[in-house]
């Protein structure tokens, strides 16, 4: 076995303090994009045993009034992808635009799609169990013209 030279010791002595440097900024100050030198929360916190769980779905109300659940299979988008940007679909509701030709993509014998909703079920949550009650909030919509 051949013995690591002065400067390759140095080297790996070096790329290891600056690792463990980024790695301890980013625990520190970091956010959850910054993972892997960052702090994945997600997993790290648990939520309040009383506070209401949030169910999100993305609907449609087609042309002969009928509700459809789009989904990944019916429009191809994920719902995570949704969730995701739901703070830009609330800002700027005609985007989901988008969803309803996906779904006309997807679907071109089914009638045409008049609105698109992003619906937010809140579960009632009390000592970390359901409570069996929930509530609906529409947080955008959009409707064709």
């Amino acid at each position: 076995m051949d013995t690591l030279t002065r400067r390759g010791r140095a080297v790996r002595v070096a790329v290891t303090a600056i690792g463990a440097v980024v790695l301890l900024t980013g625990t520190l100050w970091g956010q959850d994009d910054d993972f892997p030198f960052g702090p994945f929360r997600m997993y790290a916190t648990a939520p309040d045993p009383d506070a209401d769980a949030p169910d999100t779905r993305v609907e449609a109300v087609d042309a002969t009034g009928h509700t459809v659940l789009l989904t990944e299979w019916n429009t191809g988008l994920r719902r995570a992808e949704i969730e995701g940007q739901q703070q830009s679909y609330v800002d700027h509701p005609e985007r989901l635009r988008q969803v309803a030709i996906a779904y006309a993509a997807h679907n071109p014998d089914a009638a045409p799609i008049q609105t698109v909703r992003i619906v937010i079920r809140w579960v009632g949550i009390k000592d970390a169990r359901p409570t069996g009650t929930s509530h609906d909030e529409v947080v955008a919509q959009w409707t064709a013209p």
